[in-house]
């Protein structure tokens, strides 16, 4: 089976990361748990006057480069990579790409080998890559095509509104994959 998976929240905690770092620059600002969150995008939830701090934080080099492996990741990756499936990172790099891109390069080599940043697919439409499944914690994949994958969400307190996807997490992740086996 060829699987598509984010990148960011579903391999490198990005949640976890932003929030460590916002509360060292910005300890007098307010901050959203990750339990509060309700939008997918960040900065939408973030107070207007503090939405260039907010950027500032995920734009700043290091940053991808940094994140912490999401819990349960690298395990059910190389797992799945081990059973036979054909495993492909499929992520969205940042408009201000200038660290991003490279970082999420050197991130996939870090946590998975520098022969696994071949299996890198670098995309603003997810849509125009072909898969199986999509393993992804936004709420709505669109783009150009209707996609050849189903989209499986990753499970955030941000997309919990979104009844009509299964959902996924490194805890279920063996049930899900291996219905699909089935059907």
């Amino acid at each position: 089976m060829l699987i598509l998976i984010d990148q960011d929240g579903p391999l490198a905690d990005f949640e976890q990361g932003f929030l460590n770092i916002w509360q060292k620059l910005f300890p007098q600002e307010t901050f959203i748990p990750l339990e509060e969150r309700k939008t997918f995008y960040m900065r939408q939830q973030y107070p207007t006057h503090l939405i260039e701090k907010v950027d500032s934080v995920y734009s700043a080099p290091g940053f991808f480069r940094n994140l912490e492996p999401t819990k349960g990741a690298i395990e059910a990756i190389k797992s799945l990579t081990a059973q036979g499936h054909d495993i492909r990172i499929c992520t969205s790099p940042l408009s201000h790409y200038e660290n991003c891109v490279l970082e999420k390069f050197e991130w996939v080599e870090k946590y998975f080998g520098r022969d696994f940043t071949k299996r890198i697919i670098l995309t603003k439409d997810k849509t125009m890559v072909r898969g199986d499944l999509l393993i992804d914690d936004k709420p709505e994949v669109k783009g150009v095509f209707t996609p050849t994958w189903e989209h499986i969400l990753f499970d955030y307190p941000y997309n919990k509104h979104v009844a009509e996807k299964r959902r996924l997490n490194w805890d279920n992740w063996q049930k899900i994959i291996n219905s699909n086996l089935i059907t």
